[in-house]
């Protein structure tokens, strides 16, 4: 998602943590409660709604403020980081029946913040909140993980698919009608039922689209400014003062109880999100202790080199499974459909110049050129390259030839969006510059970062009315673990319906069935080797140009004690830090 999804400011599994110089490794019991956390970001949330919310720094907003069944602890140590464990659930349970019945047990004394006071989180909560995912309103970008795996809710989403998008239709509709592969034989007790095994699914409840939802939320349209009035949490913090895409105020929710709360200890009373910053600001501020997280933040490579330099111990990289591409858009029809062709496609495969945009990312230490879609870490990704050229600088005689003998001997003409920020202009420049020594020429258009996945890439009007011709875009798995289901799935994979970020409407159907087979293989080895034919399977239709798998490089203030990543939200914890002033 997103999938998420913190795109080509490159948009979660994390695999591995290391320091430019070390971290403190700290122990919880020494935690200091009291204090305001200062984040600092460029840009707003994408949704409140965790029904449909999408980019990665999305997910820390939602640690903070609601529970899922299985989530994660926040450490340094990479194992645990992406080990599931039980979160509103008791213990993470082995499924029975084959594989296909998994079953749960509710936290006692877990509770929604209601406008009457705190409620016990039941089991009908969590269904609601299944049934929320396909809302003809507002839907989530998860929804697809789920629809043919939990038994039932193919047909109540398609039920769901026709009603009227207003909130009295969909609260009669969730109401009357449920999904038959979850079952609720009491409040504390959820049975779900697959279609068929899935060695992934776990992985899949940790997102924030699957958790529940009390029935207060039927009154509002989904992530209305109703509902974002009216938000109930379930975890430690709930939004208090908010100003679109200039602040947000979290403070500590009542209902709220540490005893329920295996993975958050919520040390800090408030966190207080800005938005709207410079990059360069939110760095200075960091440094001089006007700040303490960053939220969004590509650090320029200027100043990480700096930081390396003065072996700053407060500068972090962590893996998070990542690839930037650049993908290609085989729908439109400019230049008479010149992009349906695989000669061009690979020829831009060819063309591009991998090694330069490592260095525009700071070096070798912080991104690596890949050649596939599974970003290293992601169990399936292998070194191979069906695209091969010295050094990873491109090869440009083969692309002019393959221009040739496409028909564009005197090269051709493309359009490309990217993100105007940070050194997301710079990248474009670069991939502009190495392209036209093949006698590609790109025409540049910078989109306001926000309207960038939301309103361009995600439109299927732009592609198919040829608005965009390739477009630097990245992708970072949902989930921690076993992630390239949902790297595949969402991206590479079209079955009737458009997806929102398969954009071309891709589709390999030996690809899928190679899948198939591994989304249920009993081993890692076997899991690992079938994704790896996915991979090569998709790069040989060369829907995309991989471009590389980076490092994300995090860093905090002096007074943030404790920084201990959380997997999916690829950040500090903002949950089980503390401040020392």
């Amino acid at each position: 998602m997103i999938r998420k999804i913190q795109k080509f400011a490159f948009a979660g599994a994390l695999v591995a943590t290391t320091a430019l110089a070390g971290i403190p490794t700290v122990s919880a019991q020494e935690g200091q409660p009291g204090g305001t956390l200062r984040i600092l970001g460029t840009e707003d949330l994408d949704h409140f709604d965790p029904t449909s919310a999408a980019l990665v720094t999305t997910n820390n907003f939602l640690r903070a403020t609601t529970r899922q069944l299985i989530s994660y602890a926040a450490s340094t140590d990479e194992l645990v980081r992406v080990t599931p464990a039980g979160d509103l659930a008791t213990e993470v349970p082995q499924p029975t029946d084959d594989g296909l019945t998994y079953t749960f047990k509710l936290r006692q004394g877990a509770n929604w913040n209601t406008p009457t006071g705190p409620r016990q989180i039941t089991s009908v909560d969590f269904e609601r909140g299944v049934k929320r995912m396909c809302n003809p309103a507002l839907g989530s970008a998860s929804l697809t993980y789920f629809t043919d795996l939990v038994a039932g809710l193919a047909a109540f989403c398609e039920g769901f698919a026709a009603v009227e998008p207003t909130v009295e239709a969909m609260k009669a509709y969730i109401e009357s009608n449920d999904i038959t592969g979850i079952e609720t034989p009491d409040d504390e007790t959820i049975i779900i039922k697959l279609t068929q095994r899935a060695g992934d699914f776990i992985f899949m409840l940790s997102l924030p689209a699957s958790a529940p939802a009390p029935v207060e939320v039927l009154d509002y349209l989904p992530d209305s400014p109703d509902y974002r009035s009216n938000f109930i949490a379930s975890g430690p913090y709930t939004p208090a003062a908010y100003t679109p895409d200039s602040s947000l105020q979290l403070v500590r929710n009542p209902a709220w109880s540490a005893d329920t709360d295996p993975l958050r200890k919520a040390y800090v009373d408030e966190i207080q999100l800005t938005f709207g910053l410079p990059v360069d600001a939110i760095m200075q501020q960091l440094q001089s202790g006007d700040g303490d997280m960053t939220y969004d933040v590509t650090i320029p490579p200027a100043v990480l080199q700096l930081l390396k330099a003065q072996g700053d111990e407060k500068l972090v990289t962590v893996s998070s499974g990542n690839t930037n591409f650049i993908f290609i858009n085989t729908v439109s029809d400019n230049n008479n459909g010149a992009l349906r062709d695989i000669r061009v496609r690979q020829a831009l495969n060819y063309a591009v110049d991998k090694a330069a945009v490592v260095q525009q990312q700071g070096g070798p230490e912080i991104a690596k050129p890949v050649h596939g879609i599974f970003g290293v870490g992601v169990l399936g990704y292998h070194e191979f390259n069906l695209y091969p050229s010295e050094g990873d600088k491109g090869d440009i005689e083969k692309a002019k030839a393959l221009l040739a003998e496409a028909g564009y001997p005197d090269g051709i003409t493309l359009k490309m969006p990217y993100r105007n920020k940070g050194i997301e202009p710079t990248i474009a420049q670069t991939i502009q510059a190495s392209m036209a020594a093949a006698g590609i020429t790109l025409e540049l258009t910078p989109v306001a970062p926000a309207d960038y996945y939301s309103k361009f890439m995600t439109n299927p009007v732009n592609t198919k009315d040829g608005t965009w011709d390739i477009a630097p875009v990245g992708w970072t798995p949902d989930w921690a673990g076993g992630a390239a289901r949902s790297v595949f799935q969402p991206q590479f994979t079209f079955n009737g319906t458009h997806q929102t970020y398969n954009y071309t409407d891709y589709n390999n159907d030996a690809a899928n069935e190679l899948a198939d087979q591994a989304i249920n293989a009993p081993t890692a080895e076997e899991v690992g080797n079938l994704w790896g034919q996915v991979d090569e399977l998709v790069m040989a239709d060369a829907p995309v140009v991989p471009l590389i798998a980076n490092l994300i490089v995090l860093y905090h203030g002096a007074a943030v004690q404790n920084f201990q990543p959380y997997s999916i939200g690829v950040q500090g914890d903002w949950t089980n830090v503390w401040l020392q002033r």
